[in-house]
């Protein structure tokens, strides 16, 4: 009982004190915002003259604010005295000193406390956090590089140093601090690129990497991480070819199943790099049907001959040699539920490229007929069907197949898709008034891109309706349309020409220059598309197609041509000029991320 009277009447003793305290230290926190820091400097003496190990902080870092350094260093120099073990005296006193301009007495303070530093890892990495802790990175840098040689271990406080490199943007340093940490910790290789890719700016960084790789491959040939980084490197870099030489030689000297060449392949197909791809899938097809990625290397090689033809990027020869790989594959493996995907695409390329319909309307009527196909691939192939028939002058039993797909798959995107292929089609075919409607149903589809095209295709509709009720112009349009989906560009752009001959003062002329420059970016011929869709940008501002031609333009200065600041001045044209579009939000992060500022938004 009378300790607890002892204890009720401590806190009656130093409870008002404690309070009066933290008063004054709000007080002083108030007084130093409002600019008013010698008001501040007062009362934090007084709370140190009180009670100088709790304030000792504040109030040191007010006098050297105030530029008060002999102060700063007396009152440090007592707190040495006081506390000889604790470091952390040491370094406020060579901060002081370094404020005051007297920079060999702080760097004599500093390397002092590394030639005393203990042989304790611990010990070693609070003095180096006291040093960080008062933005002194180079020092705390020096105290852990210190402890390694102490210590006899030069793979202890890596993670630490990379923090600080990285802190520092000491792109070197950072670089040898991972290939000096990874071969022991291999699973941060993913953390690492990262760091790397958001540090590193250029070419020169880059060199660094490479350099660097180089020199431990040479010293040690064994260790598959570097390889494996410099391929990363070749990536990013955009150098493919160089990246999977890379890939390739590791497979062969491990002689493995090849899984990081395949999965290597999959990012050069995404980064267009066909060839490069190509030339992976060959290596992998070549080890032999025994190998586990024999079938899926051979199915990814001839979709990448097929993105490389269907990104335009082709000869003749090319179509030719597809239809043959597509060919041995059904020879191989047959013609079933398995194989149905690989029908599909070579009927698309018979159809659309080498424009041999009979032969695709047959193999999809014996893809579509397959049992145990998958819903939705059997649903796509009905589509295609569709399309081949519609371009066999078959439309009704297009239509039909459309109608089916529709009805099967209620209230899903294929069903969306089916009908607007049906709306399409009576486009093509000049039932405008029909198609209208479908196309009115279709603006609130699910699918964005569907919505998008039949709003487009619905205002082609009722503008050109609006100015000539026969829709003669709109049916010659409709039929270079039909063309353009066929893959006949010069049957197109031969009827877009016949258009103003036939029809003069027609209303189409914002859709004719669209329609001739998608022609021409088909063709990747971009000097031709480019002053079509500037005329669309500066005489037709306020048409249909002004946004789209406008943020085209931006996507072929920045992905085709490689001009940032053309394509800069385009996307934010659209957040400008129109920002109903629904391209704002794309043409927002492209002008961002050329701006180089990934997290402010554009403006």
């Amino acid at each position: 009982m009378k300790q607890i009277f002892l204890c009720f009447l401590l806190m009656l003793l130093v409870g008002p004190e404690l309070y009066a305290q933290d008063n004054d230290l709000l007080l002083a926190k108030q007084y130093a915002a409002n600019g008013e820091p010698q008001k501040a400097l007062d009362i934090y003496q007084k709370l140190y003259r009180q009670n100088n190990e709790a304030y000792f902080t504040v109030y040191v870092n007010s006098l050297l604010a105030e530029k008060k350094f002999d102060d700063a260093v007396n009152i440090t120099k007592k707190m040495i005295r006081k506390h000889p073990e604790d470091h952390q005296y040491n370094i406020v006193l060579g901060a002081a000193y370094t404020q005051q301009g007297s920079i060999e007495k702080a760097n004599a303070i500093y390397d002092d406390l590394i030639k005393n530093l203990p042989a304790d890892q611990g010990k070693i990495a609070i003095l180096a956090s006291q040093f960080y802790q008062n933005a002194n990175v180079d020092y705390a840098i020096k105290i852990f590089l210190q402890g390694r040689k102490l210590l006899q271990n030069n793979q202890i406080f890596s993670y630490e140093l990379i923090n600080l490199y990285r802190y520092k943007r000491d792109k070197a340093a950072l670089v040898e601090e991972y290939l000096n940490f990874l071969p022991s910790n291999p699973p941060f290789i993913t953390q690492a690129e990262n760091t790397m890719s958001n540090l590193f700016e250029g070419q020169a960084d880059y060199d660094i990497l490479k350099t660097a790789l180089l020199k431990k491959i040479q010293k040690d040939p064994q260790q598959t991480l570097y390889p494996e980084l410099l391929t990363w490197q070749f990536l990013q870099q955009k150098q493919f070819d160089m990246a999977l030489n890379q890939a390739l030689a590791l497979s062969r000297r491990q002689n493995d199943d090849g899984n990081n060449v395949f999965e290597l392949c999959s990012t050069l197909t995404a980064n267009e790099a066909y060839d490069a791809a190509i030339r992976g899938y060959e290596y992998l097809v070549s080890k032999g049907k025994e190998q586990p990625l024999y079938i899926p290397s051979k199915i990814e090689l001839i979709n990448t001959k097929n993105s490389r033809i269907t990104s335009g990027k082709y000869v003749k020869e090319d179509l030719l040699s597809l239809e043959k790989d597509y060919n041995d594959l059904l020879t191989e493996f047959g013609k079933n539920s398995n194989t149905a995907f690989a029908m599909q695409k070579l009927a698309s390329l018979q159809a659309f490229r080498l424009h041999k319909l009979a032969d695709a309307q047959k193999l999809l009527e014996e893809t579509v007929k397959i049992p145990g196909i998958q819903p939705g691939l059997l649903a796509s192939c009905k589509l295609d069907l569709g399309d081949v028939t519609l371009l066999n002058n078959q439309p009704w039993d297009a239509t039909l197949l459309y109608s089916q797909v529709e009805k099967d798959f209620p209230n899903t995107s294929i069903s969306q898709d089916a009908k607007y292929r049906n709306a399409k089609l009576a486009y093509y075919t000049g039932d405008f008034t029909w198609a209208r409607g479908q196309l009115d149903v279709l603006k609130a589809a699910t699918s964005q891109l569907i919505a998008n095209d039949a709003l487009n295709l619905s205002l082609l509709i009722s503008d050109n309706i609006a100015a000539d009720s026969s829709g003669s112009a709109l049916k010659v349009y409709a039929r270079a349309d039909l063309q353009i989906f066929a893959g006949q560009p010069e049957k197109a752009l031969a009827t877009l020409d016949s258009i103003d001959a036939k029809y003069p003062g027609n209303s189409l002329a914002d859709d004719i220059l669209m329609a001739r420059a998608r022609l021409f970016i088909q063709q990747k011929d971009y000097t031709m598309a480019i002053p079509l869709l500037k005329k669309i940008a500066e005489e037709h501002s306020f048409d249909l197609w002004a946004d789209d031609a406008v943020f085209m333009l931006g996507d072929i200065y920045e992905n085709q041509l490689q001009d940032k600041e053309k394509a800069k001045m385009y996307y934010q044209k659209i957040i400008t000029d129109y920002a109903g579009s629904l391209y704002i939000n794309e043409a927002r992060k492209r002008f961002r991320l050329l701006r180089g500022d990934k997290n402010e938004a554009a403006s």
